[in-house]
């Protein structure tokens, strides 16, 4: 049974801890929160307007204190990146993979959670969103820059009043998969390139729309998060990817969007050679007739 440590007790923390303590094959050891949150101390069912669940909230001055007493396998972190990058640091020397689905990173700040996954030969699934269904958008973004090259490319992400971030970690990592797919393709543009309309409205859990436009018609791919659950969904996935390895992942390695796209090429690649087969036969056999 995996033993988890949830850092971040925001609403998609409060949820994914209510998702991990319905679970058979993970355990949830220990809860963290901000030094100067009201929740310290309490017991984490009063938070999650729960049983009580005999997990009391402690705070992240303690966290290596937290750690040896509670011997988590895995962190959970949905805290802030100046936190994440200051944890994730304390949970790589303590041999404590993590999965990391904070937001708003600076490239140097990813940059030092790679060299820790070197360093400390843990493991990191680095998820700036963690929902199963924006990393397959992702994944179809590319598909579709690749073919529509010529195509222009618009981002528009809509989020919750109090969110941070703008534009969001996930818009822009939107961005880098349409550069990826245009690159390929022979149109080379940066990622700055693309635009991103970011909206921050209302409790909108999280919406994010990429169109694609052409002269004559338009695609538009679009996901949508109706539930915080979304998020845990992908969280206990990425935890139970990530148990026992090392090195830094994302959420396309998880879900393993690399061999399912290069099957799904090698099926289309065989019906192109057996209709090549089946044309030659025919041509063939009139030949034969024609004789």
């Amino acid at each position: 049974m995996m033993r988890i440590c949830l850092v971040g007790l925001g609403k998609t923390g409060k949820e994914v801890a209510r998702v991990l303590l319905e679970q058979k094959d993970i355990k949830l050891v220990a809860a963290v929160c901000s030094p100067d949150s009201d929740k310290k101390g309490r017991d984490l069912g009063e938070i999650i307007n729960a049983r009580d669940t005999g997990i009391l909230i402690e705070s992240s001055d303690n966290l290596q204190e937290v750690i040896f007493r509670s011997k988590p396998d895995m962190v959970i972190d949905f805290s802030n990146p100046e936190a994440t990058v200051r944890n994730a640091l304390l949970f790589s020397k303590m041999k404590v993979n993590i999965v990391v689905a904070t937001t708003g990173f600076s490239k140097l700040a990813l940059q030092k959670l790679f060299v820790m996954t070197r360093k400390y030969h843990n493991g990191i699934v680095y998820a700036p969103n963690i929902t199963l269904g924006v990393n397959v958008m992702m994944l179809l973004t590319n598909i579709a820059s690749n073919i529509l090259s010529n195509y222009d490319f618009q981002i528009t992400e809509v989020h919750h009043s109090k969110k941070k971030d703008s534009p969001s970690g996930t818009a822009k990592k939107i961005a880098v998969e349409i550069v990826k797919g245009l690159n390929s393709s022979g149109r080379i543009v940066a990622a700055e390139s693309i635009p991103i309309n970011a909206v921050r409205a209302g409790g909108v859990v999280g919406r994010h729309e990429v169109m694609i436009v052409g002269e004559e018609d338009k695609i538009e791919i679009i996901h949508e998060s109706f539930s915080r659950k979304a998020f845990a969904a992908g969280a206990i996935r990425a935890v139970k990817f990530l148990h026992k390895k090392a090195g830094f992942y994302e959420m396309a390695d998880v879900l393993n969007l690399g061999r399912v796209l290069g099957e799904y090429a090698q099926v289309e690649n065989n019906k192109v050679n057996k209709r090549y087969v089946l044309c030659n036969n025919k041509s063939d056999n009139k030949d034969e007739v024609a004789n």
